[in-house]
């Protein structure tokens, strides 16, 4: 087969032509999709010809054509492909901002706004009752605030991306517990660690585990990373998990199966898939998995199989400025009560719930529920209500504590957030009785928001329920996908519960009829389940009617 080669003008007419004509191809994807499109056009178009060509032949377009002879040169001995990817390269990065991004802390400033690259889940970036949460996201807020601008999130749906989109500029720094890695190193600087984790194994306990001893467990379980051997672990290409799979089983001796997880799977969603016995393993940073063990009990994590890693956000190199000025910012936060009040909110204070309901400790001999339950049943009343059903909700929100007061900041009876106790004139949620009030008056205002669009009654408080738990705007998201997807949208069980699951999962949340984002849908499909089951606990043991 005749030499090919290309002439590199007619190249750089090619990638203005997509420029021009096919803006989507390189700006829109990857960067490594832009090349393969100006591949493909390129031979699509027959610019290449038969006959060798000198470089020297083609027309000067740029002050460094020699660059590009020299370049070429010193490939001649390799393969025509790796020639043409060679000067693919060049042209690229000589017609792109891709390695020429220079947007450091002075633009920034000027612009007023920081944008931050992040993920949906728990600990960056969510949205609970209204409220914008998650540890990233408010460590950012307390840098955009040091910085004197404002905040802007990205969120990022394929995470094997988000190196490339902080590289092309579309973001000036990533906050998504990120672990330093050599590898990541040579794409982008880190600040220094805000914290620290290290790497286990996600597996899911026999069935019987509850039954088991726990010397008896322990052998059911891997302890050993050589355990690994010949396993299928699912972890995603880019993320620090895959490439340390790969040293393990180097430093084992042994195959260990790696299976890689879409780039759009977040480790919550692989952790609950071990969870559900749809696939055998995941790895995941010890503090992720640690937090998710309070909706999965039937998890184990505790097989290190990395020792401690720094975690840290992530920079251009082209921005040393924003760096030195996140450095300074997080050594001074760490000296601060604020950091550690942040990280215990997510990491530390957030315990799970026992839902359960004991009756030798909350009923009174079979004929109340509480010492509110008169109260209780006057406001039942107003709504409609069996009045021992709104009582399973209070106990599911306080435990009958008008003390309580939740990590996300919501407190009293009914566990009001701030702005909601304010707008149905709660002006101290801790005194029980205006607390009950606020929150039957915010039931109401549900229920009429739902009338229109559940007109059954039964099914309706479903919908209130959940939307009590997460926000109405959660909830009408899912309705707006059972409709989507041709389900019932005014029936709760597999219809509209089912999507409200689907919530958490990147394919569902960045759906176009998807307003609101993320949601961890399990919590208020938990929390509607949990009211129900013990109205029905209450029923049978309280047999008078408010």
């Amino acid at each position: 087969m005749r030499a090919r080669y290309f002439r590199l003008n007619d190249l750089i007419i090619v990638f203005l032509f997509l420029l021009v004509f096919c803006p989507s191809c390189t700006m829109e994807t990857t960067e490594s999709r832009n090349k393969e499109a100006m591949r493909v056009k390129f031979k699509e178009d027959s610019l290449a010809v038969a006959e060798p060509i000198n470089y020297t032949d083609s027309i000067a377009v740029t002050d460094t054509i020699a660059e590009a002879e020299a370049l070429a040169a010193a490939e001649e001995k390799k393969s025509e492909e790796f020639k043409f990817d060679a000067i693919i390269d060049y042209v690229y990065n000589q017609y792109t901002d891709a390695s020429t991004v220079k947007t450091d802390l002075d633009e920034i400033r000027k612009r007023g706004k920081l944008v931050a690259l992040t993920g949906y889940s728990y600990t960056s970036y969510f949205i609970y009752k209204g409220t914008t949460m998650g540890y990233e996201y408010e460590l950012l807020e307390a840098l955009a605030k040091h910085l004197n601008v404002e905040l802007e999130i990205v969120i990022v749906q394929d995470m094997d991306q988000i190196f490339d989109m902080l590289n092309r500029g579309e973001g000036d720094i990533i906050a998504d517990n990120l672990t330093i890695t050599k590898e990541r190193e040579e794409l982008v600087d880190f600040t220094v660690p805000h914290n620290t984790t290290r790497q286990v194994l996600v597996q899911k306990k026999p069935l019987n585990w509850q039954q088991l001893k726990i010397h008896e467990l322990e052998k059911k379980l891997i302890r050993d990373p050589l355990g690994l051997a010949g396993k299928e672990v699912h972890v995603r290409r880019e993320s620090s998990y895959y490439s340390r799979l790969q040293n393990l089983s180097n430093e084992i001796g042994a195959d260990i199966k790696i299976v890689e997880a879409p780039g759009d799977m977040e480790t919550e969603e692989l952790i609950m898939r071990v969870s559900e016995g749809k696939i055998p393993y995941t790895i995941a940073d010890e503090n992720i998995a640690q937090l998710n063990l309070q909706y999965y009990s039937n998890l184990d994590v505790k097989t290190a199989v990395s020792f401690s890693q720094n975690i840290a956000w992530a920079v251009r190199k082209s921005s040393p400025k924003l760096n030195m000025a996140v450095n300074a910012w997080i050594r001074s936060m760490k000296k601060e009560p604020a950091y550690y009040a942040i990280y215990n909110k997510y990491y530390k204070a957030h315990q799970g719930v026992d839902y359960m309901v004991n009756c030798s400790k909350n009923l009174s001999c079979g004929r109340n529920i509480s010492r509110y339950d008169k109260v209780i049943m006057k406001h039942a009343k107003d709504l409609g209500w069996d009045w021992r059903l709104l009582a399973s909700l209070i106990y599911q929100e306080s435990q009958f504590k008008p003390g309580a007061k939740s990590w996300t900041g919501a407190s009293g009876l009914m566990q009001l957030m701030p702005a909601t106790a304010e707008v149905f004139g709660a002006t101290n949620p801790a005194d029980p009785l205006q607390s009950l009030e606020a929150g039957t008056k915010y039931i109401k205002w549900l229920d009429n928001y739902w009338k229109p669009r559940v007109p059954d009654k039964q099914e309706r408080i479903k919908f209130i329920m959940a939307s009590y738990n997460v926000g109405q705007e959660h909830v009408a998201d899912a309705q707006r996908l059972a409709v989507k997807y041709n389900k019932n949208p005014q029936v709760w069980e597999d219809n509209v519960a089912y999507f409200l699951l689907q919530k958490s999962k990147p394919k569902y949340c960045a759906d176009p009829v998807v307003k609101y984002g993320y949601c961890r849908g399990r919590e208020p499909y938990n929390y509607v389940i949990n009211i129900l089951d013990r109205y029905q606990h209450y029923k049978k043991l309280i047999h008078t009617e408010g």
